[in-house]
């Protein structure tokens, strides 16, 4: 995954979202329910591009996001998906759009130092002393 950029969706201009900082929000959670989870949530939403050429990542599209390297994102930085932005992702050729959330604007934070980045997985070697056990490792670069 490459190319990661802000993107500012028009929603985000309704009373329903709060600036906190630059491409960061504070809105409510679409997954709470009374007694589960943060009523409200840190949110911001970034688009990035595709590499079928990479590891983990064939065939991948904004209409088919695929698990590897994605799921390490959500892990790595503690997030979750709360918007796919489905319709933008059917229209687009290359470019993915994700909006994701987490009650921690640090969590947020560490997220977006991924604008400007690549994110990729590479296979580990069977034999690789400093392997976690994992079939790939992450590179930012």
């Amino acid at each position: 995954m490459r190319n990661f950029q802000n993107y500012t969706p028009e929603k985000y201009a309704g009373s329903e979202y709060r600036l906190v900082e630059d491409g960061i929000y504070l809105g409510k959670n679409p997954y709470w329910r009374p007694g589960f989870g943060q009523e409200e949530i840190f949110v911001t939403s970034l688009s990035f591009e595709m590499e079928p050429d990479c590891y983990g990542e064939e065939g991948g599209c904004p209409q088919d996001i695929t698990q590897i390297p994605f799921e390490s994102i959500l892990d790595d930085y503690s997030v979750y998906v709360t918007d796919f932005y489905d319709e933008l992702n059917q229209s687009s050729a290359l470019t993915c759009y994700q909006e994701f959330g987490s009650g921690s604007v640090q969590d947020i934070r560490n997220l977006r130092s991924l604008i400007g980045k690549r994110f990729y997985a590479v296979p580990c070697e069977k034999d690789d002393p400093e392997g976690d056990g994992s079939d790939y490792k992450i590179v930012i670069e």
